[in-house]
């Protein structure tokens, strides 16, 4: 298994390849008003954290994509475990659930946005609607499967629902919730910068909106990358957490070695 020094270094050159791939292209086979460059997106990038302008919008789009994420999290994983738990009610709001899964989160947008006004209030609300689907239906579908028989074992062994539920069910759910919670962070900030675009005063989404009014190609790159970057730093902070909390989980590595002996 390869080291987490030697891969952060390959991952460093392709992403170093990458930005010479644009830079090169950008001038001399694509028209800069189109691409920008990464030297005219890293200037503006200076630019706004020097005058520190970046840092107001950064904060109102992290606030409505943070509080927005946990609340659905929360809300997705905990009816999760609910309705895995209890069939007669999955199967009584289960054409509900299909039907306000169906319809678009963009067209939610403008109805939230009256509701609520151009504040943040109308973005959180938005973002918990998209987070709380991704998470519940992961959380459902990893309590669902877990392995009956493991169950049945510990009931032999005089386990009660409880310590089957915290032993068994939390455990072996937990790849499920880590999964969905990645899966949520990225359609998270979408949800954010949706609701910035239709109607915002700040946020990153109304910068990027912005500058492409302004048909500045490199302010726009400039909030892009700024969002890529925090997907992947919120990305990395909820592997960690997932090796963590999977701690006692026997390593690949190790599984393969002992099937050779």
């Amino acid at each position: 298994m390869i080291s987490r020094g030697r891969l952060f270094v390959y991952r460093f050159l392709f992403g170093l390849l990458l930005l010479s791939l644009w830079e090169l292209s950008s001038g001399r086979f694509i028209d800069p008003f189109w691409i920008s460059s990464p030297s005219r997106v890293s200037g503006y990038l200076w630019e706004v954290t020097s005058d520190g302008s970046i840092f107001a919008h950064l904060s109102i789009t992290l606030y409505e994509t943070f509080t927005g994420f946990f609340i659905g999290a929360i809300t997705g994983i905990g009816f999760g475990f609910l309705l895995a738990r209890k069939e007669i009610l999955a199967q009584v709001l289960d054409p509900y659930i299909v039907a306000f899964n169906g319809i678009p989160r963009i067209a939610l947008a403008p109805i939230f946005i009256i509701w609520f006004g151009i504040g943040p209030n109308s973005k959180i609300i938005l973002v918990v609607i998209v987070v709380f689907f991704l998470t519940f239906f992961n959380t459902y579908s990893g309590v669902k499967g877990v392995d009956i028989e493991l169950k049945n074992i510990l009931r032999i062994m005089g386990a009660n629902e409880r310590q089957i539920l915290f032993k068994v069910t939390i455990p072996g759910t937990i790849p499920w919730i880590t999964t969905g919670l990645k899966l949520s962070v990225p359609y998270a900030l979408v949800g954010a910068v949706v609701g910035e675009f239709i109607a915002a005063s700040k946020g990153l989404g109304y910068l990027i909106n912005y500058n492409t009014s302004l048909f500045s190609t490199t302010g726009a790159l400039g909030g892009i990358l700024i969002l890529a970057l925090v997907v992947v730093l919120c990305n990395e902070a909820i592997d960690r957490a997932e090796a963590y909390l999977l701690r006692w989980r026997p390593r690949e590595e190790l599984r393969t070695g002992r099937e050779l002996y």
